[in-house]
């Protein structure tokens, strides 16, 4: 994947030299929208970068003869990381020279965790638990696709002009 970066990079590296700063800017900041845009929807479809789907959450066990997911009506089945991929905590931050889309500040820890699968305690003094990996961000082809499409449409918005 990191190949295929650094060949967009040097492909548009040169044509985006010619921009001024500010259409540079201009550009960077439309791609990483359209970036951030992407992994929000893929993050909500519980899908990692290679389409392939999060692995579910581990049952609670509680105390007594039910199990908590046994228990109709109490658990809400909702979609893992829904605030995590708000644009409040998925950030963006793009200049002349680049862009980036991550997470910044306290949750960055907890996106790490699920990103590559670390080990993390459950709750405040609680157990530990080593969390699957579940790619929180991640290219895919269609990543890749918008990128070059986003940055050839700027370069062709700024040669008309």
């Amino acid at each position: 994947m990191m190949d295929e970066l650094q060949a967009l990079e040097r492909w548009a590296g040169g044509l985006l030299a010619q921009l001024t700063p500010t259409a540079r800017r201009t550009a960077m900041l439309d791609v990483a929208r359209e970036l951030r845009r992407n992994q929000q929807a893929r993050i909500a479809s519980q899908r990692n970068p290679d389409q392939s789907a999060y692995e579910p959450r581990k049952a609670r066990a509680v105390k007594g003869s039910k199990k908590l997911r046994e228990k109709k009506g109490r658990i809400k089945r909702a979609a893992m990381f829904a605030k995590l991929r708000t644009a409040r905590f998925l950030k963006i931050e793009a200049d002349a020279t680049g862009l980036a889309v991550g997470f910044g500040g306290r949750v960055s820890r907890l996106a790490r965790v699920h990103q590559y699968g670390l080990t993390d305690r459950v709750a405040p003094h609680g157990v530990e638990y080593k969390y699957p990996a579940r790619a929180l961000l991640g290219f895919t082809e269609a990543d890749r696709e918008l990128i070059r499409d986003r940055l050839l449409l700027h370069l062709t918005r700024s040669e008309s002009q």
